[in-house]
């Protein structure tokens, strides 16, 4: 289709379709004021503040520039006598009811327009009446003497977000912008996103952390640092603005993964950096201070049993007890902990230095908590074990696929992608025994039994291929072990397994229909598919139904498990995982170790090391006896963790790199204070397989030291000639090392922020959507695996009645040390809940709010009541990042066989009135 010829401003210049005089006019450099529209994906352009009007010859009345699309032959003068009054005029008439000069946001876009047009002062009477503040949400300022009713902070929430929680009320000039029912903001259901704030452009919503004692908005910051959120796995894009050495406020950048947007814990979640807690100096075990678990509950108390020490005495300590126990009694007596919450550089050095100081495979990190058995049966299905599409691939298509995720608690700028989709009309099926965020927006919402995901899948494979509705020409072509899936799925005709799953056979069926016709299909899933003992098999299922489809290598299809924190993918693409060396290459392949050994210099072990819960449980037995932990808080994040936490104190020699005294580093010998995220460069990669460098924006406090630093003092201190200096040195030796980052250098991040693995060339984008003629696999071709019982090892009985599940929310992330350090995220969520439905709290005879002990065969913790109509009668569900409430000393240390993923979201539970002086207390009662 070709453009649409006009002139503006005396020059001939062409429309692309679809494009209004304002959008042509700023791709060709023209600046045309505006207020009411936001240039930024997500927002449509509105006309109502009449900000931007242009002259079109002609025509009677001026025009809204942002609204108005070019016709051909039209003359349009953006500059014009008549237009600009007219500008100016909106301007004055709208200061008139602004705030004084004072207590005026000068940063917004409002004043940065009236400043350039010169509108200083206004000759109108301001309206008698102004809006009081609204302070009631702890961190965002509602001052509404401020507001122009532009309308963008709803856009923002409404058609950005997905939210729907902002919008107007009144009529002419009482006309305001309300939330809810004209709630406060801090009573209304708003998820803190502040997306509101970063559009509003006069200051009527504004961080809290950016006000002075007045109430007002400080000048504007002193810089912005262009970064990445160091939170879940979406990867947004930040800038990190600072004023005096510390983070003032967080907005989005245009990212890929984010297009601006950011979530609460991203906008909010960065106080922590300065939190008293904070480790700033080395610490030392004071000698003779016993390791005691209890001491996980009582930070007062363990920090008691340590005394400061300086880095040469911290460091040669710590590497020194390594040495002592590898040479003495062995390299497999030793083991690491890396961390998907650092950079690349990070993960790829920590697996080395394991690996070549320690001398064994025993190294991994929380991916083995996170989506070990869907990397498992990705691997074994299609050869690869990252995200074959990425989430955004979600505007191409026309059916999603959600299952196992609860993408707008643990990946809310992920969600809106999704949401955006299904508004525009995509049908949306979400699958899930819990209610979502995402249900309000499906076509169809499956709520099966817990723990029978593979029967679910199965039937909808049955009635797939036994009604013929399969892509035979993509199986035939493409994919092996069409027959054996066939075999194994004759039991599974919808009408037989009903009952089990919980499902009709009716919507079995119209499910399964749906999504074998749709054009391009996306299926996503998470943790609530993973974190299983038949994890690997759901995956399997899932994985099937994809190839059965032809739903893979075509823009709009694609398998994508999101991942959880904010670089579990990197870090297993590094080698942080115990079977495999970087890259995916397993420790027993011959060809590849030799080359890693001639350009490590040093021989490798062939054995596969211990997983993260073998380790602690070798631990316990003694054969474990000394581990170097960085930035994992497997004291809170591993299952059983009475058994856990008695691993980690049988330790004869414990090492802890981290930001604060975590419940782990509690129990260590030395603990080594780390660098934050915002504190240091680095690159991380994103669940969609985004490269992106993170830049330093603050110094860290005290005496700490680059994470990276630490890592290499460790190496020399182990024996390594280690040298080196900064992270684009070890990025430079990892592109040696893993072909993945082919064509993507330092140089090329520091100019574009984000590339794509696999990038074909240097000036390509790099492959968002990948496998479109072929599979990493011998043959090219895929493999249907077919998906066994999978039947939970646990299930209800008389005396443990429920289903526990657990898994994140939305304001704290992973074990809570450096959310519930953050004061906007703690204000919004103090204390551990367990949520149960409306039935189940009446059938206990208790209200919301009242105290419950949940007990399983492994421990029992007292925490609130929180009544959620989402979740079934019999399931219980409680957030894990609560040391006070610790999740996992309740759940089970049984390991899925292929993935060994502990089972984190099926455990039988005893829920029961608390006495009230047990209150937010943890017991530990034997198994």
């Amino acid at each position: 289709m070709t453009g649409i010829a006009f002139t503006l401003d005396g020059r001939e210049v062409t429309a692309a379709p679809g494009e209004t005089i304002w959008a042509v006019a700023s791709r060709l450099g023209t600046e045309i004021p505006h207020l009411c529209h936001r240039p930024r994906p997500g927002y449509r352009p509105d006309g109502n503040c009449r900000a931007c009007l242009v002259e079109i010859e002609g025509e009677r009345v001026l025009a809204a520039s942002c609204i108005r699309a070019p016709a051909p032959g039209m003359v349009v003068r953006s500059a014009s006598d008549r237009a600009a009054r007219a500008r100016r005029m909106v301007f004055e008439l709208l200061l008139a009811d602004q705030p004084s000069a004072a207590a005026r946001d000068a940063t917004g876009g409002f004043a940065q327009w009236t400043q350039r047009l010169g509108v200083t002062a206004s000759r109108f009477a301001p309206e008698a009446e102004r809006p009081a503040p609204d302070m009631t949400h702890p961190a965002m300022a509602v001052q509404l003497d401020a507001c122009i009713a532009c309308g963008l902070c709803e856009r923002a929430c409404r058609e950005v977000q997905h939210n729907d929680v902002i919008g107007f009320a009144g009529r002419g000039m009482g006309v305001t912008v309300a939330f809810d029912l004209l709630d406060p903001m801090g009573a209304s259901s708003c998820v803190g996103c502040g997306e509101c704030v970063q559009a509003c452009p006069t200051g009527a919503l504004l961080p809290v952390s950016v006000l002075d004692a007045a109430g007002h908005r400080a000048a504007a910051p002193q810089q912005e640092v262009a970064s990445v959120c160091p939170y879940c796995g979406v990867g947004c894009q930040v800038g990190f603005r600072t004023r005096d050495g510390m983070i003032e406020e967080v907005v989005g950048r245009d990212g890929p993964a984010n297009l601006g947007r950011l979530c609460v814990k991203g906008r909010f979640g960065f106080d922590y950096l300065r939190h008293p807690d904070r480790l700033t100096r080395p610490l030392i075990r004071i000698a003779g201070a016993a390791k005691d678990p209890a001491d996980c509950l009582d930070p007062k108390r363990a920090r008691q049993k340590f005394r400061d020490a300086s880095w040469e005495e911290a460091l040669t300590l710590a590497a020194g007890g390594l040495v002592r126990i590898r040479d003495g009694v062995g390299p497999q007596a030793l083991a690491g902990f890396g961390s998907a919450k650092g950079s690349n550089e990070e993960a790829y050095l920590f697996q080395k230095l394991v690996r070549t100081g320690f001398g064994t495979n025993n190294v991994d990190h929380c991916t083995r908590l996170c989506h070990a058995a869907s990397v498992a049966a990705l691997f074994e299905t299609v050869g690869s074990g990252a995200v074959t599409a990425p989430f955004t691939a979600a505007a191409e298509a026309d059916l999603l696929l959600v299952i196992g995720a609860q993408p707008t608690q643990n990946h809310p700028v992920a969600a809106t992608f999704l949401k955006d989709a299904a508004t525009r009309g995509a049908k949306l099926v979400v699958m899930d025994p819990r209610g979502t965020g995402l249900d309000r927006f499906a076509t169809e919402v499956v709520r099966f039994r817990p723990g029978q995901d593979v029967a679910l899948l199965n039937a909808m494979l049955h009635v797939i291929l036994a009604e013929g509705l399969h892509d035979a020409d993509f199986v035939a072509s493409r994919v092996d072990g069409l027959e054996a899936l066939r075999a194994h799925l004759a039991p599974y005709a919808p009408e037989a397994v009903e009952a089990r799953c919980g499902v009709s056979a009716n919507q079995i069926r119209r499910v399964a229909r749906l999504y074998a016709t749709a054009r391009a299909a996306l299926t996503l899933w998470g943790m609530g598919v993973s974190q299983s003992v038949h994890g690997t098999e759901n995956a399997r299922a899932l994985i099937a139904l994809s190839l059965l489809c032809g739903h893979v290598g075509r823009p709009g299809t694609g398998l994508h498990p999101l991942r959880g924190q904010n670089n579990v993918q990197g870090a297993s693409d590094a080698g942080l995982i115990p079977m495999m060396l970087p890259d995916y290459h397993r420790t027993g392949d011959a060809t590849y170790r030799a080359f890693l050994e001639e350009l490590w210099g040093t021989p490798l072990d062939h054995k596969p090391g211990l997983t993260v819960v073998e380790i602690l449980h070798a631990a316990e037995r003694g054969e474990i006896r000394g581990m170097y932990i960085m930035g994992e808080n497997p004291a809170m994040s591993d299952p059983d963790l009475a058994h856990a936490r008695a691993g980690l104190a049988k330790l004869d020699h414990l090492v802890v790199q981290d930001l604060f005294l975590t419940e782990t580093a509690a129990l260590a010998d030395v603990i080594l204070p780390a660098t934050a995220w915002p504190e240091k460069d680095g690159t991380v990669t994103n669940t969609n397989r985004q490269v992106q460098i993170g830049r330093r924006a603050v110094a860290p406090p005290g005496e700490v030291r680059q994470d990276l630093d630490i890592v290499v003092a460790m190496a020399r201190g182990l024996g390594l000639d280690w040298r080196y200096g900064h992270a684009r040195e070890v990025f430079a030796e990892m592109a040696q090392a893993m072909p993945s980052l082919a064509n993507i250098t330092w140089d090329r991040l520091e100019r574009e922020d984000s590339v794509t693995y696999p990038c074909p060339a240097p000036d390509a984008p790099g492959e968002e959507i990948v496998f479109h003629d072929h599979f990493p696999l011998p043959g090219g071709r895929a493999h249907l695996v077919p998906a066994g019982p999978g039947d939970p090892g646990e299930l209800p009985d008389r005396d443990f009645p429920f289903v526990l599940t657990t898994g994140r929310e939305l304001e704290h992330w992973h074990t809570g040390a450096m959310t519930r350090r953050a004061r906007v995220l703690d204000a919004l969520q103090p204390a551990p809940t367990v949520s149960l439905a409306p039935t189940a709290l009446r059938r206990l005879g208790v209200a919301p709010g009242a105290l419950l002990r949940v007990t399983t065969r492994r421990g029992a913790v007292d925490l609130t009541a929180r009544e959620d109509p989402a979740l079934p009668d019999g399931v219980a569900f409680i957030p894990f990042a609560y040391t006070e409430a610790a999740a996992n000393l309740l759940t089970r240390a049984a390991l899925d066989p292929f993935g060994k993923i502990p089972d984190f979201k099926h455990s039988a539970a005893r829920i029961e009135p608390a006495e009230a002086q047990a209150a937010a207390t943890t017991t530990s009662v034997p198994a």
